[in-house]
């Protein structure tokens, strides 16, 4: 079982930056794909950006590109969300995913690939 603690959301401005992290429980955290989602209130939670187990590959989510980015550190069993000239239509929770298994390389978008899912971090953006 994998355990994810999502962390480092809050209140910014329009502008402004954030990063997420997320913490994995878990011996064999590098060989975890990751994603990061988001839900705003009253809609459907969308795919963000992921990370290939390798750390070799991501996929960044139109709506993002240029502003959102993800990396990890091995060592830490950590995942970042570097969020960088955030907009209020930003706001909303965010959620850490990993997918038990994965071929080296491959990028994951659904929701249905993954398998664990952290609590999710409130990200706020005022206008």
């Amino acid at each position: 079982q994998v355990q994810l603690v999502e962390s480092g959301g809050g209140l910014v401005q329009a502008g402004g930056s954030l990063r997420l992290s997320c913490a994995a429980s878990g011996r064999t955290f590098s060989t975890y794909p990751m994603g990061w989602f988001r839900q705003a209130p009253g809609k459907e939670r969308e795919f963000v950006v992921s990370l290939s187990r390798g750390g070799g590959s991501t996929y960044t989510a139109d709506s993002v590109k240029g502003r959102f980015t993800i990396s990890r550190d091995n060592a830490k069993n950590t995942v970042y969300l570097q969020m960088n000239s955030l907009k209020p239509e930003d706001t909303a929770v965010y959620y850490c995913a990993a997918r038990g298994t994965g071929y080296a390389g491959r990028i994951y978008v659904s929701e249905h690939d993954y398998d664990y899912w952290g609590q999710g971090t409130q990200v706020t953006v005022s206008s």
